[in-house]
């Protein structure tokens, strides 16, 4: 359990992200990377799929690829979410953190 890279995971396609979603923020921003997850506060509300659009728009511009890259794996209606992103071999650059 000491893989400091826990929270994104390499696939045929490209990579996934496993992110704690905390909606009803001011803005959308990564809030912290753990070894399990990146926490990401969105400024969106957890209703109608507004968060899971919002936070699929705030991923695609975060790692710098198209919003049609990035798509919801599993946890749609949960906090802990999987999220794929398509031609993306390593995760985007976290040194702001």
């Amino acid at each position: 359990m000491n893989d400091p890279h826990l929270w994104w995971e390499g696939t045929a396609t490209g990579m996934n992200l496993f992110v704690r979603v905390v909606p009803g923020a001011k803005k959308s921003e990564i809030a912290a990377i753990t070894a399990e997850y990146v926490r990401i506060r969105l400024h969106a509300q957890a209703v109608e799929g507004q968060a899971n659009a919002e936070l699929l728009r705030f991923i695609a511009q975060w790692c710098n690829v198209r919003k049609s890259a990035v798509s919801l794996v599993n946890g749609e209606h949960a906090r802990l979410k999987k999220v794929a992103i398509d031609g993306l071999y390593c995760p985007p650059d976290t040194t702001m953190f």
